[in-house]
């Protein structure tokens, strides 16, 4: 990892969230966390910052920052399939294994140990049945919320959803 590790916190509809970066990767997104602020104005961070407000101010569907990389390749494979859900939209862990040759399993660890909730979507991924999960802020709550306000703020034609 390069450079220093500084972190900024802010209160959402969710919560506090808690951003850490290097100086030239964000490291880790937090909901449910606040920080104390550690050199917080660094302008990565600062553009992390303005991304998440401007997502919950329904005015950004997807952030352009950059992530630290993941661990290895099937990792990667992992995160940009979810990466690649469109805002708004949800896919099934079975449905986004057979897309990439994974099993649903595969794709549920991945959600649970995406260091990025939000910026790499994992809320967007759902179980065809049996409870939801989500590992944060509260939960299926949290992954409620954001799906629900994700629906409300897309184009009257993009909304398809019966309930």
């Amino acid at each position: 990892m390069s450079g220093h590790i500084a972190t900024i916190s802010l209160i959402s509809p969710i919560g506090p969230i808690t951003i850490t970066a290097s100086n030239t990767h964000l490291v880790s997104l937090r909901i449910g966390m606040m920080a104390t602020d550690a050199l917080a104005h660094t302008p990565l961070l600062q553009a992390a910052r303005e991304q998440i407000e401007q997502y919950f101010a329904g005015e950004r569907t997807h952030f352009d920052l950059p992530l630290s990389p993941p661990p290895n390749q099937d990792s990667a494979k992992h995160r940009a399939a979810i990466a690649s859900i469109a805002y708004g939209e949800t896919c099934t862990y079975g449905v986004l294994a057979a897309r990439i040759g994974s099993a649903a399993q595969a794709v549920g660890q991945a959600c649970k140990t995406n260091a990025f909730p939000l910026i790499i979507p994992c809320h967007r991924v759902v179980s065809t049945s049996g409870p939801e999960y989500y590992s944060a802020g509260d939960g299926p709550r949290t992954k409620s919320w954001l799906l629900d306000f994700e629906y409300d703020h897309l184009p009257l034609e993009r909304r398809t959803r019966l309930l």
